[in-house]
């Protein structure tokens, strides 16, 4: 880590308070320079022991920058991952208030529900799908406390990978599931087509992109709990949203999940 303790601090607090207020700040890099990315996860990690001790619980992680695309744009050859807390959690067709998010974008991914743990080092596709007990078709909001989503990889690991809210469909037990890197889904907004893809857009095979978590997580002593979700990367661009749209994600296989931002 190349900050100190009270500089991490410092950024903790400035993502907290620009959550808090809906109001976006500079990117964390500009403001302290020589932040890197183990000092972007100590910063995630405390924040999330935070909303832990006021009463959140995780209920799993999300992986992001799984599209070459995006790693190109930040320069980075890794994806990155944060935390899903319950309070993040909406109902299948549900209504979220788009005010309460800084510029918030819609992800369409395949859902993990794990029977089984998971921890790394050395986990595989195959012992994924082994711990897996189902998958739902889900929709990840994501948003940046970063002003104009002027990120660099160290502004997203510590602004959480910018996790902000989950919507999952209905769960099909992983036995009756299709390929998962076969799946493929329409992003629809209001009715219309926006985007178009596949789970192999996440690095090959969703699964992949879980045991990446898996084998990271490892190197801070965490592991992959049973019941745990996992957002594997998304499939598709992520548009941003506005209030009034309706956004459905049709998903060969698996179904639909919906959501409205009001």
């Amino acid at each position: 880590m190349t900050l100190t303790d009270v500089q991490r601090e410092d950024a903790g607090r400035l993502l907290r308070d620009a959550e808090r207020h809906v109001a976006p700040i500079d990117p964390l890099a500009e403001l302290m320079p020589g932040l890197d990315v183990a000092d972007a996860y100590a910063v995630q990690r405390d924040n999330i022991a935070r909303r832990l001790a006021a009463g959140a619980t995780v209920v799993g992680h999300k992986v992001g920058l799984t599209a070459v695309a995006m790693q190109q744009l930040l320069g980075v050859d890794e994806p990155d991952f944060g935390h899903l807390l319950d309070d993040m959690v909406h109902p299948d067709g549900g209504a979220v208030r788009a005010a309460r998010y800084c510029a918030p974008r819609i992800e369409p991914e395949i859902c993990f529900r794990l029977a089984e743990p998971l921890s790394g080092p050395g986990v595989t596709v195959e012992d994924v799908l082994d711990a897996t007990e189902a998958v739902a078709p889900a929709l990840e909001i994501v948003d940046s406390r970063i002003r104009d989503w002027k990120i660099t990889l160290a502004d997203t690991v510590a602004d959480n990978a910018s996790a902000a809210g989950l919507v999952c469909g209905a769960w099909t037990p992983l036995a009756e599931a299709p390929d998962l890197a076969a799946v493929s889904v329409d992003l629809v907004v209001d009715g219309e087509r926006v985007a178009s893809g596949s789970g192999r857009e996440v690095l090959g095979h969703p699964a992949a992109a879980v045991a990446w978590l898996a084998n990271t997580l490892a190197g801070f002593d965490t592991a992959l709990e049973p019941g745990h979700v996992v957002l594997p990367g998304t499939m598709t661009t992520a548009p941003f949203v506005s209030p009034g749209q309706r956004i459905e994600a049709r998903f060969s296989g698996l179904g639909p999940v919906s959501v409205t931002f009001t």
